[in-house]
């Protein structure tokens, strides 16, 4: 059984700050009311929410798109998975990819865009 990288917290952290650093400035400017935060393992709760057998991140929040015509901050939430992660990325390379992709897709979930959009943007023309 190949075991799944070890990586302190520090060093998975740095992956996350990276995934943020190579946002373009548009959308890393807009992140003010969002807490990303790295957890070890999505809770039962949060896999029955979305109705996932296993999550990298999971957004919680209301998205930009829905924010009144006050234009009220919303606080939200980004989680990002730290064991999943590792357990699905066996090269350095890869889990910095799929670090940075599962930021991406979760911050992509912040201003609106869902799941299914996701995957037609994925899709090659």
């Amino acid at each position: 059984m190949v075991q799944p990288m070890d990586l302190d917290d520090d060093a998975f952290e740095a992956l996350v700050f990276a995934a943020l650093d190579q946002l373009p400035d548009v959308f890393r400017e807009r992140l003010g009311s969002v807490a990303i935060v790295v957890e070890d393992e999505p809770t039962p709760a949060q896999l029955e929410a979305v109705g996932a057998h296993g999550l990298f991140g999971l957004y919680q929040g209301v998205p930009r798109t829905r924010w009144g015509a006050d234009g009220a901050v919303y606080a939200s939430k980004i989680t990002i998975f730290r064991g999943p992660l590792l357990r699905a990325h066996r090269t350095p390379r890869a889990l910095a990819a799929g670090v940075a992709d599962t930021v991406r897709h979760e911050i992509a979930h912040h201003f609106g865009i869902d799941d299914e959009r996701l995957r037609e943007l994925r899709q090659p023309r």
